[in-house]
């Protein structure tokens, strides 16, 4: 299973989101501080899920941080997250 399908599995039993977009951003850091070459060095996260009612933008990134345990920071260098409520 690649990185983006294990987060896209964490993520969508964790929030049940109404969308949930994981894109790959790991060509763009071809060579920079953090690619270790795998092509699953960067990411960005977009998640509209209900569960983030009455979260700060903060709780919100935290709590995809942590739904996603050592996939950040040990195998993935970097995620960009915008997690909203739907209808925001």
């Amino acid at each position: 299973m690649s990185v983006a399908e294990e987060m896209h599995t964490l993520l969508t039993e964790a929030f049940a989101p109404a969308r949930l977009a994981i894109i790959n951003d790991s060509a763009s850091h071809v060579g920079h501080m953090g690619d270790d070459g795998t092509g699953e060095s960067h990411f960005t996260i977009e998640i509209e899920a209900a569960a983030f009612a009455g979260m700060t933008r903060l709780a919100r990134q935290r709590a995809v941080i942590a739904t996603l345990g050592d996939i950040v920071g040990q195998r993935v260098h970097a995620v960009a997250i915008r997690a909203s409520v739907p209808g925001e």
